[in-house]
């Protein structure tokens, strides 16, 4: 899967836009220097998100919603359409 699909996956299964998870996350003390583990035990017991959402979530609390063009453009299933990711919800597309 893409940044984006999971992203995606992630609101599908909690009803919160990433936007609103990162948030949730800041409140709670998370930031760029968190542990990897550390958040994705929060997402796993809070909301059941699995490795692949919760690393995709975790890249962007790291390095904002930014990604490498060497995702972008190429063929298969772990393509994105941009560098930038959209964390604002699957409905304001």
């Amino acid at each position: 899967m893409s940044f984006q699909a999971y992203l995606d996956g992630a609101e599908k299964k909690t009803g919160k836009t990433p936007a609103d998870l990162l948030t949730e996350a800041a409140g709670r003390g998370y930031d760029g220097t968190t542990k990897a583990g550390v958040f994705l035990e929060w997402l796993k017991t809070d909301y059941d998100l699995g490795r692949g959402h919760g690393m995709a979530l975790y890249h962007v609390l790291k390095n904002g919603a930014q990604i490498s063009e060497k995702h972008v453009g190429t063929a298969g299933s772990h393509r994105d359409e941009s560098t930038t990711l959209r964390l604002d919800g699957i409905a304001n597309r």
